[in-house]
């Protein structure tokens, strides 16, 4: 019956192994992805520490390779250090994921302090050359987002390069993509997106910090299923005495 739950445990501990391996490229993806994404839209955030949760996530990914390697050939080898090693380790991967959900849910409730701070700031250095980083960010998300304008088209009318331009115009990348010859006239308010930016942008970023935050709780939960069956594989090792008779045994043999 002990051999039996030992193997069992065994069995699931490989399995374990390769699901880790598996959630490290995952993890890495949503970690780079977070970092792609922050890219695109960085321009309406002045706090840099809002990536801190995509860091550790990477960094919890490329540890589960090394996760992974340990927990095999300790399983493999029935190494009561490597087992309990690689139980440490997991504790520790463990530990970290719990503070990636945490700082998740915090700078998830930061972001649209963050937008509502600094969106306006973007738009009133808008110049409408591709050169220039700011008027790339907002001519991206509006034509990504399809919005236009702070809370609407509307807003362009307070900003300095409205005002500049003298031609009662919005950015092209207001138009929307079904109006062929759409030049951004005011005078054909139909033609634009009708959603402001702001709600959108808060809306994606926070869908962004959830994926980290649910990756994260997965294989957390992951990660417990892995140490209780190192521990189970130590303790009946340490405790049954056929178990190590039959470990003996296959070591001489």
């Amino acid at each position: 019956m002990g051999q039996c739950g030992i193997t069992s445990s065994k069995t699931v501990l490989v399995f374990l192994n390769l699901i880790f391996w598996a959630a490290a490229g995952i993890l890495c993806y949503i970690g780079a992805y977070v970092f792609i994404t922050y890219d695109d839209y960085d321009h309406f955030f002045e706090d840099v520490y809002t990536l801190i949760p995509a860091v550790v996530i990477i960094a919890v990914g490329t540890l589960l390779f090394l996760i992974g390697l340990i927990g095999c050939c300790a399983t493999i080898r029935e190494s009561s250090c490597g087992l309990a090693t690689f139980a440490a380790i997991l504790l520790l991967v463990f530990v970290t994921e719990c503070v990636v959900v945490v700082l998740g849910y915090i700078y998830r409730a930061k972001v649209e302090d963050e937008v509502n701070h600094s969106i306006q700031k973007v738009y009133n250095e808008y110049n409408g050359t591709n050169t220039d980083a700011p008027s790339r960010a907002i001519d991206y998300v509006q034509r990504q987002l399809h919005c236009c304008g702070i809370h609407n088209y509307s807003d362009w009318r307070n900003t300095r390069w409205f005002k500049e331009s003298k031609n009662n115009s919005v950015p092209v990348s207001c138009c929307q993509p079904n109006i062929s010859n759409c030049t951004g006239t005011l005078t054909r308010p139909a033609d634009l997106y009708q959603e402001g930016c702001e709600a959108l942008v808060v809306k994606k970023l926070k869908e962004i910090m959830m994926y980290v935050i649910w990756a994260a709780l997965t294989f957390a939960s992951i990660q417990m299923l892995g140490m209780l069956c190192a521990c189970v594989v130590l303790c009946r090792r340490s405790h049954d005495p056929a178990y190590e008779l039959l470990v003996t045994t296959n070591s001489y043999a």
